[in-house]
C-alpha cells in the first residue's frame, strides 16, 4: 500500500515579525500535523519533535499539501540541511495555479467543493502560540490536514475541484492527480 502523507504546519511568527516573506525559515514551527494512509491516524508534532516530522516526510511515498513547497518545507528548512523539495510531493496549490494562472486558497476550494470551511486563520494560530494554547493550534492544524486530504481525494476520484471566482460564480477546474 502506498503511504500518502498529508501535511500542514503552523508557525510561531508571522512574515512581518521575521522581516518579510524571504525569511520564511525564521518563522519557526509551532505545530506540524500529518495524516498517514498507512498508519490511518493523525500525528501531531511539537517543535521539539521536528526531526521526527522530517523523517516521516522523507519516508513517505508521496507528501500532499497546500503551499507546502514554498511555505511549509521552507519553514522546516530552518531545522534541517536536507532539501525537502527532493521528497515526492504534490503541492495542490502549485498544480492549481499552473492550470488557472492565479492562486486559490484551500478554504475557497474546500468551501466550493465540499461545503466545508477552515475553522480559523493562520494569524490566529500565531496568537494562540503566544498564549501557549497548543491544543487549539493542534486542532486547527489537524482540521487543515483533514481538508487537504478530503480535497485531494475528491480531485483524485472525480478529476475536478470547484472554487468561486471573485464575482461569486462557482467554477470547476480539472486536476490530474
Amino acid at each position: 500500500m502506498k503511504n500518502i502523507v498529508y501535511f500542514d504546519l503552523e508557525t510561531q511568527k508571522s512574515a512581518d515579525e521575521v522581516g518579510g516573506w524571504d525569511k520564511i525559515r525564521d518563522m519557526r514551527m509551532s505545530i506540524g500535523v500529518t495524516y498517514s494512509t498507512t498508519r490511518g491516524t493523525y500525528e501531531i508534532y511539537s517543535e521539539t519533535r521536528v526531526d521526527q516530522l522530517i523523517r516521516e516526510l522523507q519516508r513517505a511515498d508521496l507528501v500532499v499539501g497546500f503551499n507546502n513547497l514554498r511555505f511549509d518545507y521552507e519553514v522546516l528548512h530552518g531545522y534541517t540541511i536536507f532539501d525537502l523539495t527532493q521528497v515526492p510531493t504534490l503541492d495542490m496549490l502549485v498544480e492549481l495555479q499552473r492550470t488557472l494562472q492565479h492562486r486559490l486558497s484551500l478554504d475557497s476550494i474546500a468551501a466550493a467543493t465540499l461545503g466545508l470551511e477552515k475553522t480559523s486563520e493562520e494569524l490566529q494560530a500565531i496568537e494562540w502560540f503566544r498564549e501557549g494554547r497548543m491544543v487549539e493550534i493542534a486542532e486547527y492544524c489537524c482540521f487543515d490536514v483533514k481538508l487537504t486530504k478530503l480535497v485531494h481525494e475528491y480531485g483524485a476520484t472525480r478529476k475536478q475541484l470547484f472554487y468561486k471566482n471573485r464575482f461569486g460564480a462557482k467554477l470547476s477546474v480539472g486536476v490530474k492527480w
